[in-house]
C-alpha cells in the first residue's frame, strides 16, 4: 500500500469511528428519555381567564354588569344621495317611475344584445322564463293546475305594467343586474309589451304613458281584505 493510500484509508476509518460514536450516543439518550418530547412533562396550556378577569358576570344568564350606552359611536348618518341610490322601488300606481322614455324599435334592439341568449329571440324558446305568451286567453287556472306555473308570462300573469320596470330595472340583465339606464329599461319595457300585443307598434313608454297600461290579468289580483275569518273575496 503507497503512502497516499495508506493516509486515506486512515481518514476515513476515522470518519467511520466518529459516525459510530455519534449513533450510540443518540440511541443513549432516546433510551434514558432525554433528547425526546415527553407528552406527560409537556408545560399545560394557560387556563382561560375566570369570568371576572373578563369583566363579564359569573352568571352567564344574569345581567350585565354595566348597562349598555345609548350610542356605540361608530357609522354615521346617510346622505341623501346614498339613500335615493337605493330608493329604486316602483309602486304598481307609478309612483318611483324615473324621467325617461322608450319606444318599441329601441326596445327591440336592446332586447337583441341584453336579453335574447336567455329568453329567447322571440321572447320564448330560451333557457329561461317565457316573457311572451297570452295562453290561456280564457279563465285565470295558475292556482288550479300546477303545470301551469311554468307557462306564466307577461302577457297572460303579470298584473302591472309599472312594476314591470321595477323588475327589470333592478334584476336584469342577470350577468350585470340594475345596469340598465331609465330610457333603455322604457324601451325594453315596451317591446315586451308589444310582443305581448299590449302596446301598439308606434308606443312610446314613460313615466306619465306608462301607469295608464292596463294589463291583461290586471283583474285576476284583488287585495286580500280578510280579517280573521276563512272568506276569501
Amino acid at each position: 500500500m503507497s503512502r497516499l493510500d495508506g493516509a486515506l484509508f486512515e481518514s476515513m476509518r476515522r470518519l467511520v469511528v466518529e459516525l459510530s460514536v455519534v449513533v450510540l450516543a443518540t440511541s443513549a439518550l432516546s433510551c434514558s428519555g432525554e433528547g425526546r418530547r415527553d407528552a406527560d412533562r409537556a408545560p399545560a396550556p394557560p387556563s382561560a381567564p375566570a369570568s371576572a378577569d373578563r369583566g363579564l358576570p359569573r352568571d352567564p344568564g344574569g345581567a350585565a354588569s354595566e348597562p349598555l350606552p345609548a350610542r356605540f359611536g361608530f357609522g354615521r348618518k346617510a346622505t341623501q344621495a346614498e339613500i335615493d341610490g337605493w330608493d329604486i322601488d316602483v309602486m304598481p300606481d307609478g309612483r318611483g317611475l324615473p324621467a325617461g322614455r322608450g319606444t318599441v324599435a329601441q326596445g327591440a334592439a336592446l332586447y337583441a344584445a341584453q336579453c335574447a341568449v336567455c329568453h329567447g329571440p322571440d321572447g320564448k324558446g330560451g333557457q329561461y322564463d317565457a316573457l311572451v305568451g297570452r295562453e290561456p286567453a280564457d279563465g285565470f287556472p295558475f292556482g288550479k293546475d300546477a303545470a301551469l306555473l311554468g307557462k306564466r308570462t307577461i302577457g297572460n300573469y303579470w298584473p302591472y305594467a309599472t312594476t314591470l320596470y321595477d323588475y327589470i330595472s333592478r334584476a336584469m340583465p342577470q350577468a350585470v343586474p340594475g345596469s340598465l339606464a331609465p330610457d333603455e329599461v322604457y324601451s325594453l319595457v315596451a317591446y315586451l309589451l308589444f310582443l305581448n300585443g299590449i302596446v301598439p307598434k308606434d308606443a312610446v313608454v314613460t313615466a306619465e304613458t306608462l301607469p295608464k297600461v292596463e294589463m291583461p290579468a290586471r283583474r285576476r289580483f284583488v287585495q286580500d281584505n280578510r280579517r280573521g275569518g276563512p272568506e276569501i273575496r
